[in-house]
């Protein structure tokens, strides 16, 4: 009963966006949405590389720190 009534509400909600701004209103508001939705997945997987590469940077710090201790010992 409860998904019906999801439904019948957001097709209510979709009529009335439609009497109120106009067909292209509502399809710009679906297109912003679409976007934003986009954008945020963007946003959460350059999260997830700004972490992964900061881990791997401070993995490989005392390596490099040693490496450049015997590159400049040895002018």
């Amino acid at each position: 009963m409860i998904p019906m009534l999801a439904f019948y509400l957001m097709v209510l909600i979709v009529i009335g966006m439609i009497l109120y701004a106009g067909y292209e209103g509502t399809i710009r508001v679906f297109a912003y949405l679409d976007l934003e939705l986009r954008f945020t997945w963007v946003k959460f997987r350059l999260w997830m590389m700004r972490r992964k590469l900061k881990q791997q940077l401070l993995k490989d710090l005392p390596e490099f720190n040693k490496l450049m201790k015997e590159k400049t010992n040895g002018k």
